[in-house]
């Protein structure tokens, strides 16, 4: 599903990739943890098409990334990568199933799709009743789940998750961790996450620990 071969990054002076090797298959949830600064998010945006490497290979599901032009990058990103951020990034102006459709409009599908695909997603993660609710009006929890599925709209080859439950309480964030393994479960998903949170890492079927940008 992902290699990642020599993977070197630097700004400027500062060296914060020293030559990463990784492999991911398809199904698994992968934790990566290390130390502030050990460059976990680094690692992450670049996997995730959103930084490029100075140098090293990256393969995605048989895609060489290193090779796509900006145009063919960006609609690889759109439809085989979903995100999920610690502070999920919802925009405030639209409801629930709106922020949940957008990807879906940009990489081209037709609205009445995008709402279908949206409307099951948000059954499955038990929001139907809060679709037409805006962000604010949503707790953290359910902004979260509403991030998830914004995520999995285009069925992504991979889920990225950054702190995902970083800014969460404890019951919801154990919610979204037992969230991540029932999609792999259930949808066959993948899932690389950067955290800091023991518990999601003890859960995981793969710790990586980078330290002094290594693994």
């Amino acid at each position: 599903m992902i290699q990642a071969t020599g993977i070197h990054k630097s700004y400027g002076s500062l060296e914060v990739l020293k030559g990463i090797d990784l492999h991911i298959a398809k199904r698994e949830i992968v934790s990566i943890v290390g130390a502030s600064g050990a460059g976990k998010s680094t690692l992450l945006h670049i996997i995730g098409t959103l930084d490029k490497a100075d140098r090293g290979q990256l393969l995605i599901n048989g895609t060489e990334v290193n090779k796509l032009n900006d145009t063919e990058l960006a609609a690889f990103r759109n439809q085989k990568i979903g995100f999920v951020f610690q502070f999920h990034h919802l925009l405030p102006e639209f409801t629930a199933i709106e922020n949940i459709c957008i990807p879906a409009y940009i990489g081209g599908m037709a609205k009445k799709e995008a709402m279908e695909k949206a409307e099951k997603l948000l059954d499955y993660l038990n929001l139907s009743e809060r679709k037409d609710h805006k962000p604010s009006q949503l707790s953290g929890g359910e902004q979260q789940r509403v991030a998830v599925a914004r995520a999995l709209i285009n069925q992504p080859a991979v889920v990225l998750a950054d702190e995902p439950s970083g800014n969460l309480d404890s019951k919801s964030a154990e919610e979204l961790h037992k969230l991540f393994f029932r999609l792999r479960d259930e949808m066959n998903q993948t899932f690389v996450i950067v955290t800091h949170n023991p518990t999601l890492a003890a859960m995981s079927d793969r710790t990586i620990t980078i330290k002094d940008g290594r693994i």
